[in-house]
């Protein structure tokens, strides 16, 4: 379904977005070798001395943390991926639960947005 929308603007947000986010995602996590689709938290960079408890709770604490924000930024990277798949597609721009136009707007404040304004809060997972 093709829209009347000039994607270009938006691609190119979607596509600074996802350099971000993957820069970002580098900080707190890799690559999983076995799913290049997925990325895993990393510990931090040097191993804790064992005997230091105080140490080994510091990694703990800073593997859990990191394992947060891996999962908040790989969501996010994987709705800008999807948005620029249906650009390629040419489906950008049209809500998933309506097959309407998303309203010019909302694309603009989320480029990577799934849904119309009506249909926002309904859940697609």
């Amino acid at each position: 379904m093709m829209t009347t929308i000039d994607t270009n603007e938006f691609k190119k947000s979607l596509e600074k977005e996802l350099a971000t986010l993957e820069k970002e995602l580098n900080t707190v996590g890799r690559i999983n070798p076995n799913n290049p689709k997925d990325w895993e938290p990393v510990q931090g960079e040097s191993e804790p001395d064992l005997a230091d408890t105080n140490e080994v709770a510091d990694k703990i604490e800073q593997y859990e943390g990191n394992t947060a924000i891996l999962k908040q930024l790989e969501i996010r990277a994987n709705e800008v991926n999807s948005a620029l798949k249906k650009i390629k597609e040419g489906s950008y721009g049209i809500c998933e639960v309506s097959n309407e136009p998303i309203e010019i707007e909302r694309l603009r404040a989320n480029p990577a947005a799934r849904t119309c304004l009506k249909h926002m809060e309904v859940s697609l997972d």
